[in-house]
């Protein structure tokens, strides 16, 4: 397909949103920064193994309503959700089957 899942941990996502603040001079809104992760990922996949891809995300807010999250991160008190793959699958077992 054209789009597929990824799960990233809050404080690597952070630190995506820092590096793409300090590239481009706007803060990504905290839910943003996992397309920036997922992006940055991509774009390094891509130089390890020299390939030109265009790359395309949606940065759907700034973080300026949010900065909370960000001094959180920074003062290292940012909780870190493990994400649970056989959780999830269980979870999506019990939708119903529309496709």
């Amino acid at each position: 397909g054209l789009i597929e899942p990824k799960a990233y941990g809050q404080k690597e996502c952070f630190e995506a949103g820092i590096k793409f603040a300090n590239a481009e001079g706007i803060i990504p809104a905290p839910e943003a920064t996992h397309a920036v992760k997922g992006a940055i990922d991509v774009a390094l996949e891509c130089k390890k193994n020299g390939q030109t891809k265009t790359i395309l995300f949606n940065l759907c807010g700034h973080g300026h309503f949010d900065m909370k999250a960000y001094a959180d991160y920074f003062s290292n008190s940012l909780s870190e959700d493990n994400y649970n793959e056989a959780e999830v699958n269980k979870a999506l077992e019990k939708l119903p089957k529309i496709a």
